[in-house]
């Protein structure tokens, strides 16, 4: 270390000659030519691989061809000042061993994000579900994944947590499911409930005729038959379908006379 300190004294103390400021010159054009070359070559393979790599890919090679060009640059500086680079590495290995204790986290999380942009389990603007927090993909590096919740909000999740946690992806395939539980009162006719909910589905307008909807009589429970009403359509809209789905077995069913009973509490009061 103190043989850098020695090289930089002696150089800002050196007498200014024209030779000294020619090199100098010329060491910041052969710099700002470095820099500009990989400002290019980032360009360039940006260019080649928007098709074939995912965004993901695609960041991370940018910035792994970004820190090789600004590594180069600084060690072409420090050999034109006559700064020997193995001295500085023996110094930075001192301090390294500081530094690396509290990058453990860190460094974590670069191979967690490594492992989870190999999986490409997920892209920017998909809707996650992790753990108990739901968003939108706004961004995604190196250490962390940024989600925008639906009441805008954003979440910062460490790569470690997203590859520990169960991931839901909700917008992955292009068609997605909704499934409606309904209780309906004991007495009712079954078959008309099932029709009644099959014509619901093929006269909604968000609804997809393949995959075929499904009902499913799943259970008695103490006050009604348990029905699993399934519906499909377009995952973009989902929420339109659920909201469509929901109004419609609620106007039907009245129609129909179909009831669909809830908990109730009979008191007597008898006199002693």
């Amino acid at each position: 270390m103190e043989k850098i300190v020695l090289a930089l004294r002696e150089f800002a103390e050196a007498k200014i000659t024209p030779e000294r400021v020619f090199s100098a010159l010329s060491l910041v054009v052969i710099v700002l030519a470095l820099l500009a070359f990989f400002r290019v070559l980032r360009k360039l393979v940006s260019r080649v691989t928007e098709r074939s790599a995912s965004p993901q890919v695609r960041y991370l090679v940018d910035k792994a061809i970004h820190y090789i060009g600004v590594v180069l640059a600084v060690l072409t500086v420090f050999n034109r000042l006559g700064i020997n680079f193995s001295a500085l590495l023996g110094a930075a290995g001192i301090a390294g061993i500081a530094v690396g204790f509290a990058a453990q986290t860190s460094v974590s999380n670069v191979i967690s994000g490594l492992f989870v942009m190999t999986e490409r389990a997920f892209k920017l603007g998909d809707v996650l579900q992790i753990d108990a927090i739901t968003g939108v993909v706004e961004s995604f590096d190196l250490l962390s994944v940024r989600l925008k919740t639906f009441d805008n909000q954003l979440v910062r999740i460490p790569n470690e947590t997203v590859i520990k946690a169960n991931l839901l992806n909700m917008t992955h395939y292009p068609v997605r499911r909704f499934s409606l539980t309904v209780g309906v009162a004991y007495g009712c006719d079954l078959e008309k409930v099932r029709d009644v909910l099959f014509g619901i589905a093929r006269t909604c307008e968000f609804a997809v005729a393949d995959p075929e909807p499904v009902v499913i009589f799943d259970a008695f429970d103490q006050s009604s038959v348990r029905v699993i009403f399934g519906v499909w359509g377009a995952t973009e809209n989902f929420l339109s379908l659920k909201n469509a789905i929901m109004v419609a077995v609620s106007r039907r069913f009245a129609e129909e006379g179909i009831v669909i009973p809830f908990p109730q509490m009979d008191v007597r009061v008898t006199s002693s």
